[in-house]
């Protein structure tokens, strides 16, 4: 089959793609943010989408009041069940003394037929008393689940990053969290736009510890995550678990050193009910509880640990049997792997597969297509994708010079016919400068 590259936007201004859920429901929109790197969040100001026939550019948010320290927007998904989209929103008050950061950012949602209208999804308060499905500090990485009611995050603690950088013996330790539908939070609002409600209920999944005991599963970091399944995975006895979160934690080893391996996070459908009675700590110094009820259990032993170049985001296939990372290869390239949701648990599924035997390494975060025949990625400056049950690998476009190489992830269409991804591009007046983060996409692609 043939493969051609099309080019979608040609401004020269940045158009920065989030590493998943690119597509519009009807795969007649790409999101994106005005970044012209990956990171930078801080300086960029405005969410956009772009058709996918014409190249038409709709603007869907703007920041108020942006400069150099924020607030900053970006990471742009679509919701894959309604015409919303989720990004990462600096905190309002942004500026010198108070910039954007780990810390200090949220989850704002844009119905894309009401522009300019920014719904906070998860509630934010600095200030005691501290209340359930409230957060104190900064969620990222938002990923919807399958059918769209959930939300996935990855968490910094505001509170406890002030206390560390004061010199207290406790530290902002990355961790994961997810918002559900049926509470909305409500806070008190100040002055200073530090606070703001939300309209999901947020709550933490992982607990991570400054002092992991070495050569235990204890995590001192979570990151990266997933969800699994576009309706869970089905466990050894034939039951469904709806809902599961794969994530990448950092453990140490018996001489000391940091190994990363790959956890999962069984979530009870009814953890908002848990978690909101849940009584609250005031103290500053408390890291904010993981709910009871929620199983997390570690399914990859590996010799050298999931890798960390490139950064990558777990992914799963949508029937929740496999979920992929990247890894070295005995030969020191990094490939793509995928492990059972069922790992860990007896033999079943024990030993990550191989999916990619490439002479290079993959260079960027990869994704799997709808139907989970495909994975597709970056790897030797081009595009590729990977039938997952052979591992029959093709090169589906030119091999690009290094400054115009593709970048970041390669996302799928919801029909599978498409992907997109960024290529950094000379542009105008731009000609003989680093150039444009540009949007392409490749099609066909073979369906069913």
């Amino acid at each position: 089959m043939d493969y051609k590259e099309i080019r979608l936007t040609n401004d020269p201004a940045g158009h920065c793609l989030n590493s998943t859920q690119c597509f519009s429901r009807d795969d007649q929109w790409i999101v994106y943010d005005s970044r012209n790197e990956d990171g930078g969040i801080i300086s960029a100001g405005e969410i956009a989408m772009v058709n996918t026939r014409d190249g038409r550019i709709v603007s869907l948010y703007k920041t108020l009041n942006q400069g150099p320290f924020g607030p900053g927007v970006g990471a742009a998904s679509f919701s894959p069940v309604t015409d919303r989209v989720l990004f990462i929103h600096g905190i309002r008050n942004a500026g010198e003394t108070r910039p954007y950061s780990f810390t200090r950012r949220t989850g704002v949602a844009i119905d894309t037929r009401s522009p300019f209208k920014p719904v906070f999804m998860d509630a934010r308060s600095i200030d005691p008393p501290y209340l359930p499905g409230v957060l104190r500090g900064g969620t990222h990485a938002h990923s919807w689940s399958g059918d769209g009611q959930w939300i996935s995050f990855t968490y910094n603690d505001y509170l406890l990053e002030q206390l560390e950088k004061a010199g207290e013996p406790v530290r902002d330790l990355r961790t994961i969290g997810v918002m559900a539908p049926g509470k909305r939070v409500i806070v008190k609002e100040d002055a200073g736009l530090e606070n703001n409600s939300g309209e999901l209920f947020a709550l933490l999944i992982a607990n991570v510890t400054e002092n992991p005991v070495p050569g235990t599963d204890e995590i001192e970091k979570a990151f990266d995550e997933c969800w699994v399944g576009k309706n869970g995975y089905r466990r050894a006895d034939g039951s469904v678990q709806y809902r599961a979160i794969a994530f990448q934690g950092h453990l140490r080893q018996a001489g000391g050193g940091l190994k990363t391996e790959i956890f999962l996070a069984d979530i009870p459908e009814d953890i908002v009910e848990r978690a909101a009675g849940m009584p609250v700590s005031d103290d500053a110094a408390s890291r904010p509880a993981v709910p009871e009820g929620i199983r997390v259990r570690r399914i990859s032993f590996t010799e050298k640990g999931v890798s960390s170049v490139p950064r990558h985001w777990l992914r799963s296939t949508a029937d929740g049997n496999l979920i992929g990372f990247l890894a070295e290869d005995a030969q020191g390239f990094i490939q793509l792997f995928g492990i059972s949701p069922l790992a860990g648990e007896g033999e079943a599924g024990k030993k990550p597969r191989q999916l990619t035997s490439h002479s290079f390494s993959i260079q960027g975060p990869f994704n799997f297509s709808p139907d989970g025949r495909y994975v597709a990625y970056t790897a030797d400056n081009s595009v590729w994708i990977t039938e997952v049950g052979t591992g029959k690998s093709f090169r589906v476009s030119p091999r690009f010079k290094e400054e115009e190489r593709p970048v970041g992830a390669v996302s799928w269409s919801n029909d599978g016919k498409t992907l997109c991804y960024n290529r950094r591009v000379e542009t105008g007046s731009d000609a003989g400068g680093p150039g444009y983060l540009q949007i392409f996409l490749i099609r066909p692609f073979p369906k069913g």
